[in-house]
């Protein structure tokens, strides 16, 4: 098996961050395009098309929601058969998942743009911001089942034991957004629709490499005639509901932060919570990749039942998690000035409000590490309510009571502290079941 799937070696520390790397490069990579896209927004459109990214991003956040619930939750299955040794129904599960990811992707596309009017709306744009949003979303919808495929390949990749595939993707697709970002905003003066184009195209990039490259029946996992078993799609859904629950809780958040901010500062608090939402997105994808790398191997051993090696890789993954969240929350803490300044110029209104965010919301880089990687660790574990639990109070119960309390107190300090409070309670929480847990795994 150790000549077929790298998942079967033993793990040393060493061992494991070079295997999680290229997972953990493609996520900080992706959150780096994702950043990059909209500080070119910011810059060569206006702070109004910026606000409109974060007023339609509760429906991106609900596509990503449902391609990662599918693909962590396939994972865990795929990863578990294989560990098993059930080699050719894992392949005929991997592609059964595969497929009703692109008919998932299909039916948003259509629907998203028969009710575009509707959405927008509903979400909360202001008459002076609709345009900017339709106008994005419209294109962004097209690109629905590349979304989709883009998502299931970058984790379905990793179970495949071929994690550099899986980066070389996420980098790829990256670069040619932000070629494709400058190139259709600034010499082709395409307005927030280019940074829409910019963005669909690369979702194209990995979904067509990912396609090529699970047809060429080369490595452990590959296409195959699939058994049409609707019990894997349930499982798979169930299995992976709390990453679907971490993205829809994160839709939901941040409709009630913009809704919050609009009536508090107007546009310009939008464009401010939208920096701290794409900064923050973009430092916590060390944990998301990460949690991601480590996840198949976890499902592998325990598909295996094998203890040592499990315990011996979790202790690994705890060393390495509190290292990294002291480090990241330093690092927010001290350049929190000269981020802020990269998506507006110092001194004006939005600067000024994003850079007094950036006192407090920092110290939820402390707790969110081990949430996220808890979360991810259950999942792994095929225990999708534990992991439905702490993605449903760090995301969206947590939150939402705080921000509906504190901001009438508080005003916009409430509204810096409300995650960095919901991070801290849910850290506790996952402690709590970590060790409940420990015994059973």
């Amino acid at each position: 098996m150790s000549d077929l799937n790298p998942l079967s070696q033993n793990f040393t520390i060493k061992s494991l961050l070079k295997f999680a790397f290229p997972t953990i490069l493609m996520m900080i990579f992706m959150g780096l395009y994702t950043v990059i896209d909209t500080i070119f927004v910011a810059r060569f459109v206006d702070t109004n098309a910026l606000s409109a990214l974060n007023i339609v991003c509760p429906v991106v956040n609900l596509i990503v929601g449902l391609g990662t619930m599918l693909a962590t939750g396939g994972s865990a299955i795929i990863a578990r058969k294989m560990g098993a040794g059930e080699q050719r129904r894992a392949a005929q599960d991997f592609t059964l998942i595969i497929l009703a990811g692109i008919l998932l992707g299909i039916l948003i596309a259509v629907l998203g743009t028969v009710f575009i009017d509707r959405i927008v709306w509903g979400l909360g744009a202001s008459s002076i911001l609709f345009p900017y949003c339709k106008e994005y979303l419209f294109i962004l919808l097209l690109f629905t089942p590349a979304s989709i495929l883009q998502v299931l390949f970058q984790n379905l990749i990793v179970t495949a034991g071929r994690p550099g595939m899986g980066m070389a993707l996420g980098v790829s697709a990256g670069i040619v957004n932000i070629l494709l970002d400058y190139l259709f905003m600034v010499p082709l003066h395409m307005g927030i629709k280019g940074a829409a184009f910019g963005t669909g195209i690369g979702y194209l990039i990995p979904a067509v490499i990912g396609l090529w490259f699970f047809s060429a029946k080369k490595g452990s996992l590959h296409f195959r005639k699939p058994v049409l078993d609707f019990t894997v799609l349930a499982k798979s859904c169930t299995n992976g509901f709390s990453e679907m629950v971490s993205q829809a809780a994160t839709a939901v958040t941040t409709f009630l932060f913009n809704r919050i901010m609009m009536k508090l500062l107007g546009e310009d608090g939008v464009a401010a919570i939208t920096i701290m939402i794409y900064t923050q997105f973009l430092l916590s994808a060390l944990y998301i990749g990460f949690s991601m790398g480590v996840a198949p191997v976890i499902s592998y051993r325990y598909g295996k039942q094998d203890e040592k090696q499990l315990k011996n890789i979790f202790s690994i993954c705890m060393r390495f998690i509190v290292f990294v969240s002291v480090t990241v929350f330093a690092a927010a803490f001290i350049f929190g000035s000269p981020l802020v300044g990269i998506f507006a110029q110092k001194g004006t209104p939005v600067y000024e409000i994003a850079r007094n965010g950036f006192l407090i919301f920092p110290f939820s880089f402390l707790f969110c590490g081990l949430n996220i990687f808890t979360s991810a660790t259950f999942t792994a574990l095929s225990n999708g309510k534990l992991s439905a639990i702490l993605s449903f109070l760090r995301t969206f119960g947590l939150i939402t009571v705080l921000l509906l309390i504190l901001p009438d107190l508080l005003g916009v300090m409430g509204v810096w502290l409300a995650v960095p409070l919901a991070e801290l309670i849910t850290a506790i929480v996952a402690v709590g079941f970590l060790y409940r847990n420990h015994a059973l795994y």
